[in-house]
């Protein structure tokens, strides 16, 4: 055997749950990894393979065994460790023990700083075979599953059951018991084309093995990559582009070991209903990607995939075109049904919907997110009369029959059924755009009152959640209140709307008719907000310091934050920085440490440095009042920058504590008065050098 080998381990299953097939396989691979660094066993590469009957890992180059080592203990001092008699001590007994040998046993360490006894030991590498077992399981027992079945009368548990396991290293098979089967070198084909047993010889042959003797593409990439191909070229038959999401795509791929495509049809009269309609219907009662035509317009065709290829599949197109034409029907169904009457005679409804117990009904939230908007659009000066009828009707679509079959089309049909009712338009669209963004990265309302919707609808939950003490902890978060914070944040960020975050939170705080301490909830949902800023900052590619900075003078306005912080990043880049920074923490330090009463007039001075940055940090005050006032911030820091020679001349010639206790309360004052300049826009005392 050489030093490496080729490494496959293959758990043969039933059907594994779709939507989580890839991340078990990404998880795995990570486990299978991490416990062979931790085993110290060295590889090249490192691949992930699945299927719905099967995860797979190969590794590549693998050791065969752990290397040598040598292990070294120093132990007590000489001088410690015998007694005057020349007899051991405790300490060399008990570190003569922890090594499992007798003190005469152990050596001596010498050193320029003295002598110590030493232990050892050159310790041989453990063979990788005999590891792999228990890297193998604690691997397997680390996967994110959410919850674990049993099966026959065995205690093993799993996802789905475990029919078969390989564990081949080099062309030697490794005979461990892996969630109750002993793993060998057979592995299993395709269901219906391969259901044979297949023999695998060497790790590296898998892939070719399996594709040509047992019908099955075990590369999940791959086969995402043969869907996509695939689904293109027969949308290209019928003249159309296929709709492809990624999310049904790795479904898809996740449902099939060898992949084979069907185009079906459905009758034209369907394509009178909105295309989200049909699309959603496809995608997730059939697993169906819809057909497009060059110019986006929905065309009566879809591709499916079969895992199989039948010798009639005509008999399979025409099955899933009988299954598809009752879901569309029943779709056409709801949409005639919810025309009947209009989004507005709803809003009653909504009272018979509890939103949260502490919190009321769904009537209660759209009284308050009403209420909240009309705040909003004063505060912009926006249209008050469109704020308020887009959040009156921004709950009424979920009581809507194609809502309640398809609740991902919330907003979309508030928005369909709000322009039949001859809406506004800006109403109708502001119906979708409160759920905006609707993931991390997503666009932004576009329009004013979409915005001012979705800002009232996410403050009402937040601080609504948090009054009912269901605050966030850990990675748990079940009201979405994360997202729905720097939802809030990046609309009037990137919306550029020059809204106080805080009075809007005293605001929304003062809409809840129930008992709940309103400072302590105030507190924890302004520090919540600030916290999701940090982190949207974080992002953004702003340091922690440069964040820090701004944090410090806590801008109430999100908006004025991000300009601050575009100074305080620009203002970090020109040359009086660091001395500035430096001399702003002096200050702080000194302020912090001083006994003496601060002179805020500061009065008659003495030396001539301080007379000068006195009269310095007066012209500058005056300077930059204009540009705070434009909320020019890159610009007042520069300005600022030009009292560095002033105050370094400060601090080399002036002795701040000086032992009069007037002057000493002048100087302070002084210190007050520049630092205070720069705490107008950020602490910059907070940036590192």
């Amino acid at each position: 055997m050489t030093d490496q080998q080729h490494l496959l381990f293959e758990l043969g299953t039933e059907e594994l749950p779709p939507k989580s097939l890839y991340k078990l396989s990404q998880a795995l691979l990570e486990n299978i990894s991490n416990g062979l660094t931790e085993s110290e066993l060295e590889f090249t590469n490192s691949h992930a393979y699945a299927t719905p009957r099967r995860l797979a890992v190969l590794i590549e180059n693998l050791s065969t065994a752990q290397p040598d080592k040598r292990i070294e203990k120093r132990g007590p001092a000489v001088q410690a460790a015998f007694t005057d008699d020349g007899s051991p001590s405790k300490a060399a007994a008990g570190f003569a023990k922890s090594c499992g040998v007798t003190v005469e046993q152990l050596g001596r360490l010498k050193t320029d700083k003295g002598e110590w006894l030493s232990y050892t030991q050159d310790v041989k590498g453990q063979p990788t075979q005999s590891l792999l077992p228990d890297i193998i399981n604690k691997s397997l027992a680390l996967l994110p599953i959410a919850k674990r079945m049993r099966w026959g009368a065995g205690e093993t548990e799993f996802v789905r059951p475990v029919h078969w396991a390989v564990l081949l290293f080099g062309n030697e098979v490794i005979a461990a018991e892996i969630l109750g089967v002993l793993a060998g070198t057979k592995t299993r084909g395709h269901r219906f084309h391969a259901p044979h047993h297949i023999t695998l010889n060497h790790p590296e042959e898998y892939l070719h093995t399996l594709n040509e003797q047992g019908k099955v593409i075990v590369d999940f990439e791959q086969r995402k990559n043969i869907i996509r191909e695939a689904a293109q070229n027969a949308a290209e038959n019928v003249n159309g582009i296929a709709h492809i999401e990624e999310e049904l795509l790795e479904e898809i791929a996740a449902l099939n070991e060898w992949p084979v495509p069907i185009t079906g049809n459905f009758a034209e009269k369907f394509l009178k209903l909105p295309d989200e309609c049909l699309i959603t219907t496809m995608q997730i009662n059939q697993k169906y990607f819809p057909v497009k035509s060059q110019q986006g317009k929905l065309l009566p065709h879809f591709i499916t995939f079969a895992n199989i290829e039948s010798s009639n599949p005509v008999s399979i197109q025409q099955g899933n075109e009988r299954v598809i034409t009752p879901r569309l029907a029943d779709a056409e169904f709801f949409w005639n049904q919810d025309r009947k009457q209009p989004l507005a005679a709803r809003i009653n409804k909504l009272s018979k919907i509890v939103f949260q117990n502490k919190l009321g009904t769904l009537a209660e939230k759209t009284d308050r997110v009403t209420r909240l908007a009309e705040y909003i659009a004063k505060q912009l000066d926006a249209d008050i009369a469109l704020a308020k009828r887009a959040a009156q009707l921004a709950k009424t679509d979920l009581l809507t029959e194609m809502v309640g079959e398809f609740p991902s089309l919330q907003g979309i049909m508030g928005r369909y059924y709000a322009i039949e009712d001859n809406e506004p338009e800006e109403v109708a669209y502001a119906l979708e755009e409160q759920y905006f963004p609707k993931q991390s990265g997503g666009p932004i309302p576009p329009s004013q009152t979409g915005k001012i919707l979705s800002i009232a609808e996410k403050m009402d939950t937040l601080t609504g959640i948090f009054s009912a003490g269901l605050i966030p902890t850990g990675d748990k978060d079940p009201y979405a209140l994360r997202r729905a914070t720097l939802g809030i944040l990046r609309i009037i960020i990137e919306g550029e709307l020059p809204l106080n975050i805080i009075d809007l939170l005293d605001e929304s705080l003062t809409l809840f008719s129930h008992k709940f301490d309103l400072n302590a909830t105030h507190k924890l949902v302004k520090d919540f907000i600030y916290e999701r800023l940090r982190h949207y900052n974080l992002e953004q590619g702003y340091t922690a310091d440069e964040i820090a900075a701004v944090m410090a003078v806590l801008p109430e306005q999100p908006l004025d934050f991000q300009e601050r912080l575009k100074a305080v990043k620009a203002f970090r880049k020109l040359p009086e920085a660091e001395s500035l920074a430096s001399a702003n923490k002096r200050i702080r330090n000194i302020l912090k440490k001083a006994d003496t009463e601060i002179n805020k007039s500061i009065g008659i001075l003495v030396e001539k440095q301080e007379l000068q940055l006195l009269a310095s940090a007066r012209d500058t005050e005056e300077d930059i009042k204009p540009l705070l006032a434009q909320h020019d911030y890159q610009a007042a820091l520069a300005r600022l920058a030009k009292l560095r020679d002033d105050v370094d001349a400060f601090f080399d010639h002036v002795l701040v504590m000086c032992e009069d206790p007037q002057l000493r309360a002048k100087r302070l004052g002084l210190l007050t008065m520049v630092s205070g300049l720069f705490l107008q826009i950020a602490d910059i005392s907070k940036l590192q050098s």
